[in-house]
């Protein structure tokens, strides 16, 4: 990269076009004020950068930057496809491009890009499953953040970072990232955006996940509210999504399927693909819990997300959540066999690294294996993911977890163990 300055730069490039400061300057500016500017005491705003740009044939970009415009082109060529891998899935070719500008000589000289490819590159991250490092990334992007000139780019930056730690199982640490970016967005004041519904909506989930279902029920409701005040399509598509959330773990199965139906209507199908597939995703997940008379229906609907999560910029966890459910669908069509292998597939993908969507998989896994009359696999299976759940800091789901595994005891006669599971799951709820 070039150590000329902005006032060289332009003190070059007119020397090179053959005018003087007064021609630069006429008609808009005066030559004193080129003057300044080619010595490097006065900065020129943006309008001024273009205009001179403009008549000094070059880019506003290259001025400022000093970067040539063919490198400029390059990265910007990079950036684009880096982007479209994401968007269609391909988390490691998008991780791999987005880590190419960002290693190249001249991104420091073009914060923009480098913005942009920092922000990727964690998304990359996230959705190859690689959570440790796009925490790491996620927290630097997020401390570097601008609430004041930048707060959409601040608040998705919090809400990544809280969604990751709560996938990693660290639920505490998603609650704390998730309440003080609220409290400095209510600090600041303002409209109420969409980035900032979505982090409610983060922190619901974390709540949820912690088993505190009234302060979920709360900011569901708060949520929603918002939301229709916004008026936005994404907004209100986010909280009926998480409201449908809440009221399935609050077991309010209908309510949940009604909140579902709500958000699909207004997010239709020439919408963002991996948000449409996962709305599905959930609709089938709910319908299934509903009206489990309805469980063709809702494999259908799942074959569905999963054509359309595996061409998008959906992840590892994404896709692991589908084959889960696909996999209990499976189960209560009669099919405990594809069941097993689906679910199978899902713990696959998300390797050994303890998730909650390994815990519902090996759920899943569990039940298949009571179908079919093995009652020693499904122990070890259900065992493992209550105890995966209750280190997660899942309660609820631990404790779920743990009351079915206690009545499968009780079916094989484990007396002493199926009052330890008993137990656990009530310790699980505070009791």
């Amino acid at each position: 990269m070039s150590q000329e300055t902005l006032g060289d730069r332009i003190r070059n490039l007119r020397i090179k076009l053959g005018v003087s400061q007064a021609q630069l300057a006429f008609p808009e500016l005066s030559d004193s004020y080129i003057s300044l500017i080619e010595s490097d005491k006065r900065v020129p705003a943006p309008s001024v950068i273009e205009l001179l740009a403009r008549k000094l044939n070059c880019s506003a970009t290259y001025l400022v930057s000093g970067v040539s415009e063919d490198i400029v082109d390059e990265l910007r060529v990079t950036l684009e496809y880096a982007e479209i891998a994401l968007q269609n899935g391909a988390a490691a070719e998008a991780r791999d491009r987005f880590a190419e500008v960002l290693a190249h000589s001249d991104a420091l000289a073009l914060p923009d890009m480098l913005k942009q490819a920092r922000w990727g590159h964690a998304l990359a991250l996230e959705a190859g499953g690689a959570l440790e490092e796009a925490i790491t990334a996620l927290r630097e992007i997020s401390s570097g953040a601008s609430l004041e000139y930048d707060r959409d780019h601040w608040t998705r930056a919090h809400v990544a970072l809280s969604r990751c730690l709560r996938e990693r199982g660290d639920t505490s640490a998603g609650v704390q990232v998730a309440e003080e970016a609220l409290r400095r967005l209510a600090i600041a004041g303002g409209e109420f955006t969409d980035a900032a519904v979505h982090l409610g909506a983060t922190l619901l989930g974390c709540c949820i996940e912690r088993g505190d279902l009234v302060r979920a029920g709360q900011l569901a409701d708060d949520l929603i509210s918002r939301a229709e005040r916004i008026g936005t399509v994404q907004a209100r598509i986010a909280a009926y999504w998480e409201a449908a959330y809440v009221a399935e773990m609050r077991g309010e199965y209908e309510r949940g399927v009604a909140q579902a139906e709500r958000a699909l209507s207004l997010l239709g199908e020439d919408e963002d693909a991996r948000n449409l597939s996962r709305l599905k995703l959930a609709y089938a997940s709910l319908l299934l819990r509903a009206r489990p008379s309805e469980a063709q229906r809702a494999r259908e609907v799942l074959v569905q997300a999963r054509a359309g999560i595996e061409g998008s910029a959906a992840g590892e966890v994404d896709t692991a959540w589908c084959l889960t459910e696909l996999a209990r669908a499976e189960t209560m069509l009669g099919r405990p066999a594809e069941a097993i292998e689906l679910a199978g597939q899902a713990l696959a993908l998300l390797g050994e690294e303890p998730r909650r969507s390994s815990a519902w998989a090996l759920t899943v896994l569990g039940e298949a294996h009571v179908r079919l009359g093995r009652r020693g696999e499904a122990l070890g299976f259900l065992t493992k993911a209550a105890t995966c759940l209750e280190e997660m800091e899942s309660t609820r789901d631990a404790a779920q977890a743990w009351f079915d595994l206690a009545e499968l005891l009780g079916e094989t006669g484990e007396e002493g163990q199926r009052r330890d599971a008993y137990r656990r799951a009530l310790a699980c709820v505070g009791l």
